[in-house]
């Protein structure tokens, strides 16, 4: 349940003796920060959901793989099989190089009690790179040609905005943070105490919660309880601004045997970068305080490895079917957090006793406190993929091409090399949250003289083993395309659209109560490869 004001609680109630305010600062940077990161971020993403968020990547690749649904497993004569299926590479006749500028559009829609806000956000990138060498071999019988890809596919794009409002008579974050602080006495807010750097202390310094102990040390007080003077009901509001992307650079081979059996392998280099700025209000109206505002700022970036093998075979003319698997991506990630918070008092004027048991008196107006920048480095391993698909040609006139992908997002892990902590429970929450999923991408391609048009789908369920929050966390993409091929050039066009729904909590507080914002969510994505052979 919230955690309600103690009884001692009044209108001349004070909060914790600050007489320490100005020697807190000369702190202990690097080790607080790796011991308590994680527990400071109540308003940025969970360990489980950032591990679900850089796991859940999709297909990527060049606008005609794209216009498609993304299927392409059992494809090949596309730098984008140097990131799905290798053995894809072995079906080129020529080399080429490639480029595929994009334009992504994303309209987030937030729904927090009863009041809607859409946030949009659009940015320019080239998503897409490719450079193919073929190399043919003398005769048709035995090893007929291989071919080595450098290719580029982004795989997450994380920029978007979000901002909800309400008004919330059920709880307030200050309830978080008395919540959070109870059971400790206030030496937890100190140097290598538990929430030191937490955005808990930043509410025990703006003097938003208390502990008991202020009203006399020899009135027998607990001082692991905590209170609020703060009694309003608070008008909510956050805008969260997000930035980044997650890319991959494949180094990829593919060989053609007998121009039915094609098998490729190829190694993946990935970068991630994911930065988070969020800003987070309440005001209250005939109240002591006026606003609070609390600003977190998160990055997280870092580099991992992968690697993938496939096979494509082709039992009939008319008939392709193939396989590939990528193996987990080992991350090294580093965060940087940071966290600060203001405070607007109406003259608010307070009463404690010091150490000495003397009796004081301060008034609030503008407060603030800052959290040190904290450090942490850790290891992430985001699940494998296996891909199986298959394509049927109708002659010169074009083929249908279907995948399907088996992922399992309880595989991802968490894991550091440094003494003293660990991510067991994080682990354990990826394990009890997630389960093996089933993607599926179909789509086609028609034929007529130098010119394409492509259509696709792609369906992602819901990775979550039971519906949070009621929510079905399945994306479905559509997409389109037009393509026009020559001998010395082509050129490509691909439309995609994709829209899910997920939800988002600010702070969580012992109750059924807790915020809770809906999103749903829509992307376009417009897409242009331009290739020229060689």
């Amino acid at each position: 349940m919230v955690v309600q004001p103690q009884e001692e609680q009044g209108a001349e109630e004070i909060n914790p003796d600050k007489q320490n305010f100005n020697g807190m600062k000369n702190r202990s940077k690097w080790l607080i920060g790796i011991l308590m990161l994680f527990h400071s971020m109540i308003s940025a993403q969970s360990t489980s959901e950032t591990a679900l968020l850089f796991s859940r990547i999709r297909s990527g690749g060049s606008a005609r793989i794209q216009g498609m649904g993304g299927a392409q497993t059992s494809l090949g004569g596309d730098y984008s099989a140097g990131f799905s299926n290798p053995a894809g590479l072995g079906m080129f006749n020529r080399s080429e190089v490639s480029i595929t500028p994009g334009f992504n559009n994303t309209n987030l829609t937030s729904d927090y009690r009863n009041n809607t806000i859409a946030e949009t956000k659009t940015n320019l990138s080239i998503p897409g790179l490719g450079l193919v060498f073929q190399k043919e071999q003398n005769g048709r019988n035995g090893f007929v040609s291989g071919a080595f890809a450098v290719s580029f596919n982004r795989v997450n794009n994380f920029n978007q905005n979000l901002s909800y409002q309400g008004t919330n008579p059920k709880n307030s974050i200050i309830d978080y943070f008395i919540e959070d602080a109870k059971g400790s006495p206030s030496s937890q807010f100190e140097s290598n105490g538990a929430l030191y750097n937490t955005p808990t202390q930043l509410g025990y310094e703006n003097f938003l919660i208390g502990d008991s102990t202020v009203f006399g040390n020899n009135q027998g007080r607990d001082s692991t309880q905590y209170f609020t003077d703060v009694l309003g009901i608070p008008f909510q509001n956050e805008t969260i601004k997000t930035q980044g992307a997650q890319n991959q650079w494949n180094f990829s081979y593919g060989a053609n045997f007998n121009d039915k059996l094609f098998i490729g392998v190829g190694v993946g280099f990935t970068s991630l970068r994911y930065e988070t700025k969020k800003t987070y209000s309440e005001e209250f109206t005939d109240d002591v305080l006026s606003t609070l505002t609390l600003e977190e700022n998160l990055r997280i970036s870092g580099s991992g490895i992968n690697a993938t093998a496939g096979m494509i075979f082709r039992p009939l003319e008319m008939l392709q079917l193939g396989i590939s698997y990528t193996t987990p991506t080992l991350y090294k990630l580093t965060d940087t957090y940071s966290a600060n918070m203001s405070t607007q008092w109406n003259n608010y004027k307070y009463y404690y006793f010091d150490e000495n048991n003397i009796e004081k008196v301060n008034t609030l107006n503008d407060e603030s406190w800052k959290t040190e920048e904290q450090l942490l480095e850790y290891d992430l391993r985001t699940p494998s993929h296996l891909n199986i698909g298959g394509s049927v040609f109708f002659q010169k006139y074009g083929f249908i091409s279907a995948d399907v992908e088996i992922v399992n997002y309880a595989g991802a892990k968490y894991s550091t090399g440094i003494s003293g902590i660990s991510f067991d429970s994080d682990n354990k929450n990826i394990k009890t949250l997630y389960q093996s999923t089933i993607n599926y991408r179909v789509g086609g391609e028609f034929r007529y003289s130098n010119y394409r048009a492509r259509a696709g789908f792609a369906y992602m369920p819901d990775p979550f083993k039971s519906g949070q929050n009621g929510i079905d966390r399945k994306i479905t993409t559509v997409s389109g395309g037009l393509g026009y091929r020559t001998q010395k050039f082509y050129i490509d066009l691909a439309l995609v659209l994709a829209q899910g729904e997920t939800s988002y909590r600010p702070y969580r507080v012992n109750t059924v109560d807790s915020p809770l914002v809906t999103i749903k969510n829509k992307n376009t994505l417009a897409l242009v490869t331009v290739g020229f052979p060689f």
